[in-house]
């Protein structure tokens, strides 16, 4: 008895609406992660890009817990000096809520050569629009 191992053909990538409408950020970002990563699948393998496509709509109503709302920080550092930045929770659902998604997202999507890919089959939306109405299951 032999150990399957998946081929590049066994491989069949669908397509996931989320709507994240209300629900808590940290929830929704693992259940989207594992599904780019394609841990819902039979035939999941750690060194395959197994993953599906996932389309996230209503960014801009997604909820957090606690206090989060007045006291999260995202922090970034260029590497030159002075290069600190600092962007409150408020401030970045007003101005670019996708990102407080996509940052969830990647953090918890593991750091290897296949992050990239994983990462490009994240579409996230602002509204309920989006142009891959054709290709996601209803």
């Amino acid at each position: 008895m032999k150990t399957y191992q998946p081929k590049k053909n066994d491989v069949t990538r669908e397509w996931h609406l989320i709507d994240v409408k209300g629900k808590v950020l940290g929830r929704v970002a693992s259940e989207i992660s594992i599904k780019l990563i394609g841990k819902h699948k039979v035939n999941y393998s750690r060194h395959m890009d197994s993953g599906d496509y996932v389309v996230a709509i209503n960014a801009g109503e997604i909820k957090v817990t606690g206090k989060k709302e007045d006291q999260k920080v995202y922090r970034s550092h260029s590497g030159y000096p002075a290069g600190f930045k600092e962007v409150k929770y408020s401030k970045l659902l007003s101005e670019n809520p996708n990102r407080i998604l996509e940052l969830a997202v990647k953090g918890m999507i593991p750091d290897n050569r296949l992050k990239d890919k994983r990462l490009s089959r994240l579409k996230i939306f602002t509204g309920d629009k989006h142009p891959y109405e054709d290709k996601v299951k209803k």
